[in-house]
């Protein structure tokens, strides 16, 4: 596998929702940086987490297991986003359920299916 192979990352925060990718060996402290380019938010007020858990800014992403066969372009890892409050502790994790949508009508079930057989 070739050094600092791409990874894609979905970071989330309440209805915020970033798509960015970076390298295996990217630092967290990098990472933030990124999202700060976007958000406006400084580094030392993020915080980035991984299955709930804190990642820390000298740590790269490979660390936590966010390397290019797990975080692909069709399936980015989701990694959750909390920024300082003014008394000094970081936010919980807030995030907004994506929405799903709404069920095909039995009018369009048909066709679906008609579409997939003729793909072959």
């Amino acid at each position: 596998m070739a050094a600092g192979m791409c990874v894609y990352l979905m970071i989330r925060r309440k209805k915020t929702t970033i798509f960015t990718d970076a390298k295996e060996t990217t630092n967290v402290s990098e990472l933030k940086k990124i999202i700060q380019g976007i958000t406006k938010v400084a580094p030392d007020n993020q915080r980035l987490l991984k299955d709930d858990r804190i990642m820390e800014d000298n740590r790269c992403l490979a660390d936590y297991g966010l390397i290019s066969t797990t975080a692909r372009a069709q399936s980015p890892a989701s990694l959750s986003l909390t920024y300082r409050m003014e008394n000094g502790e970081f936010e919980a994790i807030d995030i907004t359920p994506l929405s799903s949508p709404p069920e095909l009508p039995d009018v369009m079930k048909g066709q679906e299916a008609a579409h997939d057989t003729s793909a072959n």
